[in-house]
């Protein structure tokens, strides 16, 4: 188990940088311009990211996932999939109702800070499959557990805010040239 899915800590920065850096990155230079209003499903896009992160890194989940590649490949394959999901509705949504956008950026980025700092805080190891896999790093398992917890701590806020100010300075510069259009 060690040597295919490696320390708690290293997987919690593999899931950041596909799900918040390069998700959006992508997105945002495709430029995407859905035929279908996407973004009319924020709530369940942001409900579906938020209950298959919370529901994978549940202990018995994820410690079933680190002891099963295909479990695994499914934990990738579904997360990275809602983040698209959630980030297509994000960068797609009308200049109208860019407040949207910044709702469900506060309410994930708020939600994924909660389960870092359930992470860093805990007493004990909550994730029992994993419980040697920080130890290659000379990390105990709670160390590389509250590690993990601390990377998304620092990393969601960081990458959600940075985001918040793309999505708000497209929605003023919107707002501008509509002012500038009909004023």
């Amino acid at each position: 188990m060690e040597a295919a899915f490696g320390p708690l800590s290293m997987h919690m920065i593999q899931h950041i940088v596909l799900m918040n850096v390069a998700v959006p990155a992508l997105l945002l230079l495709l430029k995407p311009q859905p035929k279908r209003e996407i973004w009319r499903s924020w709530p369940w896009a942001t409900t579906a990211q938020l209950v298959l992160l919370w529901g994978w890194h549940s202990p018995p989940a994820l410690s079933a996932a680190s002891q099963s590649g295909l479990l695994m490949l499914g934990m990738h394959i579904s997360l990275i999939a809602a983040a698209a999901w959630f980030w297509l509705a994000m960068f797609t949504m009308p200049a109208t109702g860019k407040w949207r956008s910044i709702l469900a950026l506060l309410i994930t980025g708020k939600l994924f800070c909660l389960l870092g700092a359930l992470m860093v805080f805990s007493p004990r190891t909550l994730f029992g499959g994993m419980a040697h896999a920080g130890h290659s790093m000379g990390a105990s398992s709670l160390a590389d557990q509250q590690l993990a917890g601390l990377i998304m701590l620092i990393a969601c806020p960081l990458t959600y805010v940075a985001i918040g100010i793309v999505i708000s300075a497209r929605w003023f510069l919107a707002l501008e040239a509509e002012a500038r259009l009909h004023g």
